[in-house]
């Protein structure tokens, strides 16, 4: 005896071959989640903001931070301490910024996953600069500092891939991060040389490298914001030429990009962040290693959505930070360098089990 099968063959849903329909959860709704991500970051950094004026050894109310920043009472106290809390949140905001996009950009040029301007010796660059200002040419304000650590910055960024592109198949990514590596424990030897011989670089330094932004002036942040700028926007017009290098060198030049000027404008744009962040706030660590993975993970490799999440959710971390170390150890504080590495180590730790690391 013969059953019939009552499974019709237009019961069964078949998706046409080559058909470029989103599946759900894929790559189509890319594009909606950096969106609804970078929506719920602003209002995360909205709300941050505040709290980075509300809280510290002296907290105040929503109404006393609103009353201080629309009408200040210059005889107020309450009101004179948050109003100087203002440049030291607008510094994170800066700071934080600048950091996360140089990351993602640095990772994209390099096509290193550890491509981060610490690993590659850039930090250090500047560091030795700052070093060298303080030791030799008695420098001790943020304004001469700005120029020292821009200069540092750009001579380690020229020494790392200059070094990098000698020999066959130029600068690869497993070159770049040997040869970054090699450059930052050199400079971090000749700073080490410089402070053991002078007490006084070594404790006016020492306050610098931690990483701060407490403290930080009007005056100062009007010094490093239009460096910050440039950068930013040769950072952000990168982004096609990044997609394209992402590919290949090989295929970036079938593609008409002139490899050599666009890795020259990356790395001016990287200097700038790097070198003016590092001027501001000291070399502040994690922050542009963790933030483009996370970013990466919600939004995929095109760098097009990338970058822009980055300028939202670096400062979102290096402000929430700040706002731990202002009270997880009072009447004092903890750096934010020190609060950044503490938070963002777990989380690039649970980015490289899940094994998304290597997902550029």
């Amino acid at each position: 005896m013969t059953t019939l099968s009552t499974t019709s063959p237009t019961s069964r849903v078949t998706r046409p071959r080559g058909s470029s329909a989103p599946r759900p959860g894929g790559a189509g709704s890319r594009p909606r989640r950096a969106v609804a991500t970078a929506a719920g970051t602003a209002v995360a950094l909205t709300v941050l903001c505040i709290l980075s004026l509300a809280v510290g050894s002296q907290p105040f109310d929503l109404p006393t931070v609103i009353t201080a920043l629309t009408a200040p009472d210059p005889a107020s106290t309450a009101h004179t301490i948050i109003g100087g809390r203002v440049p030291r949140t607008v510094a994170g905001l800066l700071v934080g910024a600048a950091l996360g996009l140089s990351g993602a950009v640095l990772q994209g040029v390099t096509r290193n996953p550890l491509g981060d301007a610490g690993l590659l010796g850039i930090n250090a660059g500047a560091s030795v600069a700052v070093v060298i200002a303080i030791f030799a040419a008695g420098v001790g304000s943020l304004t001469g500092y700005v120029w020292f650590a821009l200069a540092g910055a750009a001579v380690a960024t020229v020494v790392v891939f200059g070094l990098a592109s000698i020999g066959p198949g130029g600068a690869t990514p497993l070159k770049l991060a040997i040869t970054g590596a090699t450059v930052n424990a050199g400079l971090a030897s000749i700073i080490s040389g410089v402070l053991v011989t002078s007490q006084e670089s070594f404790d006016a330094y020492r306050q610098w490298q931690i990483g701060l932004i407490a403290g930080r002036t009007w005056e100062q942040v009007a010094i490093v914001a239009p460096v910050l700028a440039v950068g930013a926007v040769l950072a952000l017009l990168s982004a096609p030429a990044l997609n394209g290098l992402a590919l290949g060198d090989d295929v970036a030049r079938g593609l008409g990009q002139r490899i050599g000027v666009t890795r020259a404008l990356v790395c001016a744009g990287v200097v700038l962040l790097v070198g003016g962040a590092t001027a501001l706030a000291g070399p502040v660590a994690f922050v542009g290693l963790v933030v483009p993975h996370v970013v990466r993970v919600l939004t995929g490799p095109d760098y097009r959505r990338m970058l822009p999440l980055c300028v939202l959710l670096a400062p979102t971390l290096l402000l929430a930070a700040d706002i731990v170390g202002r009270v997880i150890a009072p009447p004092g504080e903890v750096a934010v360098g020190v609060m950044t590495a503490v938070l963002g180590a777990p989380v690039f730790i649970a980015l490289v089990r899940r094994r998304k690391l290597g997902a550029l």
